[in-house]
């Protein structure tokens, strides 16, 4: 395959990263086509363990090219501390090999101060206070400030003084304080001579690679369930967070994909407010927490956990056209007795097999109970070598799911996988 999408097909959090890192071993170019800083990523190589929030997850594999394409949100002086935590691990990047948009928006220190006051309030949807949202706002209502703004500052200054006639009352009216023209310009000049040279149309740059016959993969950010528009609204993330994102983010045609990958996990987990309906509370939820080391790779807070939603799965599988699934953390579930799986949903019509996105927050899960498994399953390298219980609810995943099973996670570590497809690799 040449282009290939990374999706997740949940809440997000699926282990995007990990799975990225494997697939990247055989890509000459990963683009992140979506988001922003609030989107982090965690990988492990050996005892190594780095996040990332805006940098590609292919950034680990030297020869491959990272792009950051225009539909992220970017915060500038995110982006230089994680360069420069890469530099300090080793991961310094020859010139042309990391590239960002010069068409992402930028996030502004007022974006920030906007994020984190909305969340104090009775409405506050659980963000991750980063500026996501409100930099896409400004996207949105044509008063957005472009990273190629970076290069004639002056320009640019006219632009954030009218995006503060904007934020400014803003602010103001939920008891903040927003920053003048004259600090968020100082704050963007120490940061412009670091991020200018790495400028570029990363959207040609995607094109040309695939035209050429390179191996290029979109990585998605946050997950299905937290599209703007296909999501449980309004408790979403400020994008298009399905495989549909990743042309408009990336700048490249849809004819141009040729594999969609969804990435879910083997029980489901989900940061912030809002609705989800197996979510488990009490000694198992906890349990599955500590186990699978569910915190937020951002924020650091605990994630809500629950038992896994198929017909939320069969949801994603739609509307993401997903080829190939990757079951991530299957070892978490090592343990139990047994483990219920969401099969179909009580609402006020009856009984659904269909995810009720609507009604999410009053549906009823439907639990079939399957049996669970206690041998170790890190050291498994294929599907065989599963206990017989953690085989037939792979198979159980893949049959209700319509879509086969291409990679089945067993451990945080990179080697502590079962490849069944590698869609990157001839």
């Amino acid at each position: 395959m040449t282009a290939v999408v990374v999706v997740g097909a949940q809440w997000g959090d699926e282990g995007k990263g990990k799975i990225v890192d494997i697939l990247t071993e055989h890509a000459d170019m990963v683009v992140r086509y979506g988001g922003g800083p609030n989107a982090g990523h965690t990988l492990v190589v050996g005892d190594d363990k780095l996040i990332v929030r805006l940098i590609p997850s292919g950034i680990l594999r030297p020869l491959t090219t990272c792009v950051l394409a225009q539909g992220m949100a970017i915060d500038p002086a995110s982006l230089v501390t994680e360069l420069d935590e890469l530099a300090r691990r080793g991961h310094v990047r020859a010139p042309g090999s990391l590239v960002v948009s010069d068409r992402a928006h930028a996030i502004l220190p007022y974006h920030i101060v906007a994020d984190g006051l909305r969340e104090l309030g009775p409405g506050a949807l659980g963000t991750t206070k980063r500026g996501v949202g409100p930099c896409y706002e400004d996207k949105a209502a044509r008063r957005g400030v472009l990273l190629g703004g970076l290069r004639n500052l002056d320009a640019m200054g006219e632009v954030i003084e009218r995006a503060l006639g904007y934020w400014g009352p803003v602010i103001a009216g939920q008891g903040g304080t927003a920053p003048s023209r004259g600090e968020v310009m100082a704050h963007l000049r120490v940061l412009a001579d670091r991020i200018v040279p790495l400028l570029g149309d990363s959207s040609k740059l995607a094109e040309d690679a695939v035209r050429s016959g390179k191996r290029v993969l979109f990585e998605g950010a946050q997950g299905t369930l937290l599209d703007i528009d296909h999501g449980t609204y309004p408790f979403v993330t400020s994008s298009n967070s399905t495989a549909g994102g990743a042309c408009t983010g990336a700048g490249v045609g849809p004819t141009r994909i040729d594999y969609v990958m969804g990435l879910v996990k083997a029980y489901c987990t989900r940061v912030g407010g809002g609705p989800f309906p197996t979510e488990l509370a009490g000694e198992l939820g906890e349990r599955l927490r500590k186990r699978g080391d569910e915190y937020g790779s951002v924020t650091g807070r605990p994630r809500r956990t629950g038992w896994l939603d198929l017909p939320a799965l069969r949801y994603a599988v739609r509307v993401n056209g997903l080829d190939g699934l990757a079951l991530t953390k299957l070892d978490v579930l090592t343990g139990l007795d047994s483990i219920d799986i969401c099969v179909g949903y009580r609402v006020k019509g009856g009984i659904t097999e269909d995810f009720p996105v609507l009604e999410a927050e009053h549906a009823v899960p439907v639990y079939e109970t399957m049996e669970g498994w206690k041998d170790d399953i890190g050291g498994a390298r294929s599907v065989e070598s599963l206990p017989p219980a953690a085989r037939r609810y792979v198979d159980r995943i893949e049959k209700e799911a319509g879509c086969p099973v291409a990679l089945i996670s067993v451990g945080s570590r990179r080697d502590e996988t079962i490849v069944l497809r590698n869609p990157m690799s001839s």
